[in-house]
């Protein structure tokens, strides 16, 4: 329950008091209260009660209303249409609860009941291999959910599931044994833009020997041996792309003003020691069958376009294991060694048959139950303005670093055109230029249905009109500003004030702000909360339109007005940092 109860809660519960005093035969019956245009919420729950109990619907309505008591927080119940209830609030009581939630440091965001352990699984690059803007909607949506989570009371595991295995790496290894000053700068004084191009030299010399030279293929392939066995000089220099690699992610994240620490990096090395065991155990509980020599697990509603069913392979016939072996090591060491009550993969959409048959795997051994569950927060492809997948015009995979750079170059163009306006040093105008740029870049990722595809449209995302981070961002600087212009005048709630319109839309839209949390963290649809920012940012924009804030009529009226918008900046201010979007004080 919320630290501090929103009007709904406290309306909601009023109706349900009135429905078991007026109809002790419904038993406890849900008034399913909603937001209404009408008037500030609309109850529907009387008409399935008035069928259940073969009543008259408006006579029901009319009984409940008669048996609730008067109160300071209803000021006006209708009843309308067949059974409806209009409810309109007092103007005191939305300025006492916003009072309320101005006083908790959560602004009202209430914690999880029952907070569990969820591993989260994202951001997931390769080893030495350039991260693309197919790597970007992981990343983002992975760190605003971990946000989100925690500030709800959940105990999160950050894991970064990186590509850091397999045949390539006999490749790479065996060519830099055979040509040892390839890599001969030290990792630790590399710049992430040196260690990629480094490693991308690498990648490229190896790939074309390997095509072209049938014996050293025959070595690369011995090298994968030597590797998966442990030999020593091997894993060393495998350690070394590994470390050059994470240079080059880390430069990457930090543009992207992300944390992601060493211990979360566990990537599929990480699970290698425990492939034979999961193998074993699946084979030996029956889940796992062999079939032509390979290990597989078989799902009655997965077949081909021949109608045979199709397998999850655990084990090949010759023995290398697969991607499932690897993600069912992971699960196991998730849920036996971390704790986890959830696991959480961030992970594109196209995936989601792989992790349907991994998952169902699971729950048939029994790493999976009612108590542990594995949820995959699918994501879509990011398109080009043409609404293709985003390519550059040679038509190859668009960098992520490429990409983060321009969105900052153009932010930053549009917050100098400003400066003089905002009082804005020549530092500030970079500084904020980042903020902006890298927010666009993330708000227009967050702000779409994770499970849908979207246009990539730089120009769009650092407009400072509709729906865009830079709206909001340029909502609270402006907000910051009349507080600084403020003088004596200082925020205080005044109850006893009555409202305009628009300071009634804006208080009960922030009334709102803890049980979006709540529900964006127990669906994991972020999206949500963007659209709530949006709609504050807008209500906000109405505002200021219609209430003046410095030059209100009277000091009472000043004061109850600083608090709304001090309130409203706090809000945008946590809002958009679950988000992962910073907020300039001045833009």
């Amino acid at each position: 329950m919320a630290s501090v109860p929103s009007l709904a809660s406290n309306v909601q519960q009023r109706l349900a008091d009135a429905l078991s005093a007026a109809l002790p035969e419904a038993g406890s019956a849900d008034p399913l209260l909603r937001r209404s245009d009408r008037a500030d919420f609309q109850a529907n729950g009387i008409l399935a009660l008035a069928k259940r109990l073969k009543g008259n619907p408006r006579e029901l309505a009319t009984k409940v209303v008669e048996a609730i008591p008067a109160n300071d927080v209803l000021k006006e119940i209708e009843v309308s249409g067949p059974g409806f209830l209009n409810i309109t609030i007092t103007d005191e009581a939305i300025v006492k609860t916003l009072a309320a939630r101005a006083a908790d440091a959560r602004l009202g965001v209430p914690h999880a009941e029952k907070p569990g352990t969820t591993v989260i699984d994202y951001a997931q690059p390769n080893v030495a291999k350039e991260m693309h803007v197919g790597h970007l909607r992981s990343a983002v949506i992975g760190a605003a959910m971990v946000e989100i989570l925690e500030f709800t009371g959940e105990k999160v595991v950050r894991r970064h599931h990186i590509g850091d295995w397999g045949t390539q790496f006999g490749m790479l290894i065996q060519y830099l044994i055979e040509h040892p000053h390839e890599l001969d700068h030290k990792a630790d004084s590399a710049s992430g833009e040196e260690a990629m191009s480094n490693l991308n030299r690498l990648y490229k010399a190896s790939r074309a020997v390997f095509d072209s030279d049938p014996e050293f293929k025959d070595r690369a392939r011995r090298r994968v041996v030597d590797l998966q066995a442990g030999e020593k000089d091997t894993l060393a220099l495998w350690q070394r792309f590994v470390d050059e690699s994470k240079i080059y992610f880390y430069s990457v994240f930090e543009k992207l003003d992300m944390e992601i620490n060493d211990p979360d990096i566990v990537g599929e090395s990480g699970y290698n020691d425990m492939l034979v065991e999961t193998c074993r155990l699946l084979e030996e509980s029956g889940v796992a069958v062999r079939s032509n020599g390979a290990l597989c697990v078989f799902f009655d509603d997965v077949k081909g376009p021949d109608g045979n069913p199709v397998p999850l392979i655990v084990q090949k016939s010759d023995g290398g294991f697969g991607y499932a072996a690897t993600d069912l090591s992971a699960i196991r060491d998730r849920v036996q060694n971390l704790g986890a009550t959830t696991l959480l993969y961030v992970v594109d959409a196209r995936q989601s048959l792989h992790f349907k048959m991994v998952f169902e795997t699971a729950r048939r051994i029994g790493w999976l139950n009612d108590d542990v569950r594995a949820v995959q927060l699918a994501f879509g492809t990011v398109l080009g303005k043409d609404g293709k997948p985003f390519k550059t015009r040679e038509g190859e995979t668009v960098r992520l670093e490429d990409l983060l750079d321009e969105a900052v170059e153009r932010a930053t163009a549009v917050v100098a055109e400003k400066k003089d306006k905002a009082g804005l040093g020549d530092e500030e105008v970079v500084e904020n230029g980042r903020y902006v740029g890298i927010g666009a870049v993330k708000y227009a990722d967050l702000s779409t249905s994770a499970v849908r595809d979207y246009k990539f449209d730089l120009d769009q995302m650092v407009s400072l009109n509709g729906d865009t981070s830079v709206y909001l961002q340029y909502a609270y600087a402006r907000i910051r500003s009349i507080l600084r212009k403020s003088g004596d005048a200082r925020p205080a709630a005044h109850p006893e004030l009555a409202l305009a319109p628009a300071e009634r839309a804006l208080g009960l839209h922030l009334d709102q702000f803890g049980e979006t949390v709540a529900e964006v963290a127990a669906s994991y649809e972020p999206h949500k909360l963007a659209a709530y920012l949006y709609q504050l940012a807008s209500h906000l924009t109405t505002f200021y339109d219609q209430c003046p804030v410095l030059k209100a009529e009277t000091p009472a009226q000043v004061e109850n007005r600083l608090f709304l918008i001090d309130l409203t900046a706090r809000t945008l201010d946590q809002g958009m940092a679950l988000l992962g979007i910073r907020t300039p004080e001045r833009l």
